[in-house]
């Protein structure tokens, strides 16, 4: 199992445009053997402690292997609207893992 970590930082209010992009891309991720684990929107008093940006939304996806993760970042459906990505997302932080 590979384990995907995603921080995303949203442009300021184009949050309806990243939600229709997720409502399309969240889908997409079983096609390739993969599973969206955590998607979390953390509120304002949910931060204890940070050292960077607060993000808009987390995101912990797990697939088979890397190479079920590179066809997901590939996939021919979600590349046609990753225009609303770019219209909708200043920034990710992604962090890639194995169980151990």
């Amino acid at each position: 199992m590979i384990y995907i970590t995603q921080l995303v930082y949203i442009k300021e209010g184009a949050e309806n445009v990243f939600h229709e992009f997720e409502d399309i891309a969240i889908p997409i991720i079983s096609k390739y053997n993969g599973r969206l684990l955590l998607r979390i929107r953390p509120a304002e008093n949910s931060f204890i402690e940070h050292h960077i940006d607060k993000p808009y939304e987390i995101h912990l996806v797990e697939f088979d292997n890397e190479q079920n993760f590179l066809r997901f970042a590939k996939d021919e459906e979600r590349k046609q609207f990753l225009h609303l990505k770019e219209e909708s997302v200043k920034s990710t932080l992604l962090i890639k893992g194995i169980q151990v």
